[in-house]
């Protein structure tokens, strides 16, 4: 498969799934309810108008879209001079895009899965969240380990 088909199936992936499950939430959860999955698995109806974990609310839509829009062109520059770490990247884009479409339609980022163990409670996340940390996550171990391996 060539690299561009590769990148653009895993793209529209993460953002098809990203909204499918974000429409699903809006259209049949209301902002109050909670559906316990597991103990530690609930599905909530979070809008979310700042960054990760609700930060920096007060910045406003209108520059999270800008951050967006400059993040997916450093992506696609980072893809288009030669970065090897496809997989990543291409979960970085279709998480950066799947949150920017939010912030276009919606105005706000829909989150709605929410985690807890015992007394520990994480923020309430989505797909494209959680394609952007494992993309993250996966270039700069890439990255490092190859760095680390050129040394040898």
């Amino acid at each position: 498969m060539r690299r561009t088909t590769y990148v653009l199936l895993i793209v529209s992936l993460v953002i098809v799934i990203d909204q499918i499950t974000k429409y699903l939430i809006v259209t049949y959860l209301n902002p109050s309810d909670s559906v316990k999955i597991f103990s530690f698995l609930h599905l909530v109806s979070i809008r979310n108008t700042g960054a990760a974990f609700g930060m920096f609310k007060s910045f406003g839509n209108v520059f999270f879209i800008i951050v967006s829009v400059i993040a997916i062109f450093f992506v696609l520059w980072l893809m288009i001079n030669g970065k090897e770490c496809y997989l990543s990247l291409s979960l970085v884009l279709g998480g950066a895009t799947g949150n920017l479409i939010d912030r276009i339609i919606y105005g706000h980022v829909i989150d709605f899965i929410d985690l807890s163990i015992g007394k520990f409670h994480w923020y309430a996340f989505n797909i494209a969240d959680s394609a952007l940390t494992v993309g993250v996550i996966m270039f700069f171990l890439g990255s490092t380990l190859l760095k680390h391996g050129a040394k040898h």
